[in-house]
């Protein structure tokens, strides 16, 4: 008997006897030729390997023999015993496990590139044929995932960090936002079935201008149909000289015969792209290991160079040229060009209304956590706050669409979705806050919360928060020292407004003190209050500042600075339009981390996703005793549309959990970035509570010079890499992170990932 356990495993299952040469690739396997002189391919199956995969191996290689392809396939050849798999214990006790594979003869289509125009067309049929016929597969594990699977790309997005080059870093971050934002949010409606999974150029075999045969079917699994053919055109077009020319070619061929949906064509070519990220992060990972073994990074160069020209096409270009044989055409009608659109601004819209970035964007659809531009390029939008359960969130939606198909009137009639609303909203307050109003904007609310103090209190004054912003209105411009006191500001305009210091454990005159500094900066309002010559209608506060630079004020501030005016008979209004809705993680209300209630609680932005509806809730007490005769009304305020979409951003907020998301999320990338602060000198504090964070850039740390223009190159830097976000505070050097609510912590690590990189490379513009 033979002392090579393989060889034994030939004659014992098979009756061949004869010679084994070991073939290239990751897998164990051997070519056999046996003394009769036949060829074969004998696969080992390492611990990894369950019998469901080789079962599934069997079922897709006989269906498309059954679908007579045209082509030589790999069949398994039964043992002596009629099963699938051989198996084998040694003498250690060591099973050796292995199929038989008859031998497909021909020349690996990466040995003859270029390809003509007719084996691309040819490639692209088969590919077609291929994904019909294995529709036939019924097997419940296909439903498998595996470190190749494609509509799994993603899980190798944390291992980018392997990559040493910045350059790479920052092509591979690119092309994962792509599979994110464009391809990732389809899956769920995409056709989907049993793949081949790795249809790559050395498993395809060629004769001339065809195709001549398919290998190794291992990675068969489950998947949206189009990551077929997207595996395919990634591999089969690295040595074209016109890769999107050659992919269209095999597309127009493939479309011919399984036509292609307007989404699938969408996605091609982020999971083209995807397919080579994921290839260069898996050699890269196997270098680490094993650096001698060549033919594990036989693709790796060849992948890096087409990742560096894909990453220079835009998603919109890319599409259309692909799709330039086939009947569809992706991504037109994206409206007036940027450069157009700009002028035709200038002529009718008036100069005070600014655009956001050194290079300004035009968007054109927002889905999620993410924006997309007239190009097709999506950004991570970690600025925009008030879509607050994501961009166009089809539940919410959906309610407009369909309160508005049916009624819209003023609170002057009844209608149920007024009160329902109002039960629901102030369900997720403290109990005596049971009293609503509803309005148009948080400047509206603002204003309408003033008016109630005033009234009530029949006092005139107001304390308000240095470097506070309440609204675009001339009495919340008046309020709002961010405003007054900032560009274009005169100064404080009225006698009645009294402006506290901000409670800033940064910047403030009590920082470093710890837990006695909420209780000192809460007694500074009481000082105020006793210089000034009449007490306040009201004390009016973000519950944390965000245009004031994303500060969060330290506990026992709120409960001191209430005492004090409320022992002065004032009332004290909490401005939640930015920071309510759960966005702090721990609490619903921002105010709630502090164990206060305020007599008046505003709210706006996140209320109606975009929609534009606010709300002023407070006591019975106080609504009774404003009600003096004068009719408040708002004609859209509390319409039935508003409410509809109000009551849905609630249930969006509950039935996803999106509260919990922002603790979790938020959490995460706090941890993540406080190392950069760390390795970043630059960078003086970062600050924040569930997704409201703030990174506040300084040029030295001991005087806390702010970095304004360090600040804005960062913001302008990071657009350029796709993701957005805005600088705030007094000196314009807070990069403020406001996200909608369903960001996830891939995102979250993206974001921290390229910033890292994006400081490196900081220098002062000059």
């Amino acid at each position: 008997m033979t002392t090579n356990p393989i060889l034994h495993l030939l004659k014992n299952a098979y009756n061949i006897t004869g010679t084994l040469s070991r073939l290239a690739g990751e897998n164990q396997n051997y070519l056999v030729e046996s003394d009769e002189g036949m060829a074969y391919v004998l696969k080992l199956a390492g611990e990894e390997t369950g019998t469901s995969m080789i079962e599934i191996e069997h079922l897709a290689v006989e269906a498309l023999i059954d679908a007579e392809l045209g082509i030589m396939l790999p069949r398994i050849i039964p043992t002596k015993d009629k099963e699938i798999e051989a198996r084998l214990k040694t003498g250690d006790g060591t099973l050796i496990r292995g199929r038989l594979l008859t031998f497909v003869n021909g020349t690996a289509w990466c040995t003859d590139v270029p390809a003509s125009r007719q084996r691309l067309e040819h490639l692209g049929a088969v590919i077609a044929r291929m994904t019909m016929a294995m529709s036939a597969i019924v097997h419940p594990d296909t439903h498998r995932t595996h470190h190749w699977d494609l509509a799994c790309a993603d899980q190798h997005r944390p291992s980018i960090g392997i990559i040493q080059d910045p350059v790479r870093r920052q092509i591979l971050e690119k092309v994962f936002l792509w599979f994110e934002a464009i391809a990732k949010p389809k899956f769920a409606g995409l056709p989907r079935g049993p793949i081949h999974g790795d249809i790559n150029d050395d498993n395809v075999l060629i004769t001339g201008n065809q195709v001549a045969g398919i290998l190794d079917f291992g990675d068969c699994l489950d998947n949206p149909l189009v990551c077929e053919l997207a595996i395919a055109l990634a591999y089969h077009t690295l040595d074209e000289p016109d890769p999107l020319e050659a992919a269209a070619r095999v597309v127009g061929a493939y479309h011919r015969l399984r036509p292609l949906s307007p989404d699938e064509l969408t996605v091609l070519f982020p999971l083209m792209c995807a397919r080579l990220a994921v290839s260069v992060i898996i050699s890269a990972q196997r270098r680490a290991i094993d650096p001698d073994r060549g033919s594990w990074f036989v693709s790796e160069e060849r992948a890096w160079k087409k990742l560096a020209q894909f990453s220079e096409i835009t998603p919109a270009a890319a599409a259309r040229s692909i799709a330039e044989h086939t009947n569809l055409r992706p991504y037109e009608n994206q409206g007036t060009a940027m450069a157009v659109l700009a002028e035709k601004r200038k002529a009718c819209i008036s100069p005070s209304m600014g655009l956001s970035y050194k290079v300004p964007l035009k968007m054109v659809r927002g889905k999620g956590q993410f924006l997309y531009d007239s190009s097709g390029q999506p950004y991570l939008d970690l600025y925009n706050n008030v879509c607050h359960v994501g961009h166009c969130h089809p539940h919410v939606v959906a309610a407009g669409q369909k309160q508005m198909a049916r009624l819209n009137t003023n609170t002057r009639y009844l209608y149920d979705g007024l009160t329902d609303y109002a039960g629901r909203l102030t369900a997720t307050l403290p109990g005596e806050l049971d009293t609503c109003f509803f309005v148009n904007s948080g400047s509206e609310a603002n204003e309408l919360a003033l008016r109630i103090a005033r009234t009530v209190t029949g006092r005139s004054g107001v304390l308000v928060v240095d470097n506070a912003y309440h609204g675009h209105t001339q009495a919340m411009i008046n309020i709002s020292p961010y405003k007054f006191m900032g560009k274009g500001g005169t100064g404080r305009p009225e006698d009645w407004v009294h402006v506290v210091p901000v409670a800033d454990g940064y910047r403030g005159a009590y920082k470093g003190q710890g837990k006695d500094a909420g209780k000192a900066y809460g007694d500074e309002v009481g000082s105020i209050i006793r210089k000034i010559p009449d007490p306040p209608a009201a004390f009016i506060t973000e519950s944390l500042l965000s245009c004031g630079g994303q500060v969060i004020p330290p506990d026992n501030y709120f409960k001191t600075a209430f005492d004090h005016v409320r022992g002065n008979g004032g009332l004290c209004i909490c401005d939640e339009v930015q920071t309510g809705f759960g966005r702090t993680g721990t609490h619903f209300w921002a105010f709630e981390r502090q164990g206060v209630v305020p007599d008046i609680v505003v709210m706006g932005k996140p209320i109606g996703n975009g929609h534009p509806m606010s709300a002023v809730v407070t006591s019975r007490k106080i609504a009774e005793s404003f009600a003096n005769g004068m009719e408040f009304f708002a004609t859209f305020g509390g319409n039935p549309v508003s409410c509809a979409i109000g009551m849905a951003v609630l249930e969006v907020i509950e039935q996803e959990g999106l509260q919990d998301n922002a603790r979790d999320v938020g959490s995460h990338m706090l941890e993540q970035l406080a190392p950069l602060k760390e390795r970043h000198p630059i960078i003086g504090d970062i600050r924040g509570t569930g997704l409201f964070i703030g990174i506040e850039l300084v040029l030295d740390r001991k005087s806390l010079l702010p970095a304004p223009k360090e600040a804005a190159w960062t913001v302008n830097r990071l657009k350029e890499q796709g993701i957005l976000l805005g600088t705030d505070g007094p000196f314009s050097n807070v990069i403020k992170i406001k996200p909608p609510m369903v960001i996830t912590r891939h995102d979250a690590q993206m974001f921290v990932r390229v910033l890292d990189q994006t400081l490196l490379e900081l220098k002062a513009p000059g």
